[in-house]
């Protein structure tokens, strides 16, 4: 009787713990991955991604573990393979991803945009154009072509035109060269003029390949000058098509190589943020294609860099979080992200990392 009595008393009591006490959830495993200000890795992970997750899942009462990632493409794949619940980070929603995974309802509207360098000009850098090839050979052709018409109207003149043109021939071929000169540049002294029927003819020939051809040159070595006199070293891009065979560095697997891709780049593939811009810093790339938020935050931490986001913007793109379609919390994360968009909480998030480039009339554009 006794046994029986204690027997019920343990029934009763367990059911009582188990009704009050929830069962142990299953721990999520959240792959993070990105650029900072959205996933920075320290000593422990934060950022906005990661504080926007925070929230969510305390409102769901989801338990997790954080396991970092080595780049958002990697973490796609891990999701794909199974070996992941969730992916948080800056991950673009695009519908290539869309046909392979599920993404939450977006927090963040992101611009892919262009990192150049700032380097103001040398005195070396405007010298250098006029020790280029293409300055040289023109000052060069058009010297010997200078030479040959002074020569050809000496010949012609140096009998009946004496004066003009004298027989000594150093000094009847600089004043045919002198011709020749104020002919090309139609100033028109009229203080050389040739009388025979070779000499015009000579004359005449010159002047049309003046119209036709040396023009040309003459419009190089302008365009070598205001090259060498102006501020910039290299030429600023206006619009994305200007990368088009450009050297450009991009984070392997994410948009920004997709975007250099399609307007036809010269690609050098990096794993990080850090490695593409170091390529630039080195100068073996013109330019980063990557994410707005991200280069801004790297500009903010690295004030002394001579690096500058280009006016170009490429697309703008929404983030969102991972997650396995046949998880049943889904619609619930994306409930919570709305809700904190309508409270102003993911508002109030952003403006704690990007309030700097916020200030500095730098950030992304008001979001919605």
């Amino acid at each position: 009787m006794l046994n029986r009595i204690n027997l019920l008393t343990f029934i009763t009591i367990t059911c009582i713990i188990n009704f009050f006490l929830p069962a142990n959830a299953e721990k999520l495993r959240v792959g993070v991955a990105g650029s900072p200000p959205f996933v920075i890795k320290d000593n422990s992970v934060k950022g906005i991604s990661i504080e926007i997750w925070q929230e969510v899942a305390l409102s769901e009462e989801l338990e997790y573990e954080f396991i970092p990632q080595d780049s958002v493409a990697s973490s796609i794949d891990s999701m794909t393979k199974g070996e992941l619940d969730v992916v948080i980070g800056p991950i673009s929603i695009t519908s290539e991803r869309l046909e392979k995974i599920a993404f939450t309802q977006p927090y963040f509207l992101s611009n892919i945009g262009l990192l150049i360098t700032a380097e103001r000009p040398t005195i070396w850098s405007r010298v250098r154009p006029f020790f280029g090839l293409a300055f040289i050979s023109s000052v060069c052709l058009l010297i010997v072509l200078l030479f040959i018409v002074g020569n050809l109207l000496w010949l012609a003149e140096r009998r009946r035109n004496t004066e003009q043109f004298p027989e000594d021939y150093w000094h009847g071929v600089g004043n045919g060269m002198w011709f020749a000169v104020v002919t090309l540049t139609t100033v028109g002294y009229g203080d050389r003029i040739p009388i025979t029927k070779a000499g015009r003819t000579i004359a005449g020939v010159w002047m049309i390949i003046t119209m036709v051809t040396v023009s040309s040159l003459t419009a190089g070595i302008a365009t070598t000058l205001t090259l060498s006199l102006s501020n910039q070293t290299v030429a600023e891009f206006s619009s994305p098509e200007d990368i088009n065979n450009a050297r450009i560095s991009v984070v392997k697997g994410s948009t920004g190589e997709r975007w250099a891709e399609f307007y036809g780049a010269r690609i050098s593939q990096t794993q990080t943020l850090v490695d593409a811009i170091n390529l630039l810093k080195l100068n073996e790339v013109d330019g980063v294609v990557f994410d707005v938020p991200a280069l801004q935050y790297y500009l903010h931490n690295n004030p002394k860099e001579r690096l500058k986001l280009s006016q170009v913007s490429f697309a703008s793109e929404a983030y969102g979080f991972i997650v396995s379609p046949d998880r049943s919390f889904l619609k619930n994360l994306d409930i919570r992200l709305l809700e904190m968009k309508e409270n102003g909480k993911i508002k109030e998030i952003e403006s704690k990392w990007l309030s700097y480039s916020k200030r500095k009339g730098i950030g992304n554009r008001e979001q919605k």
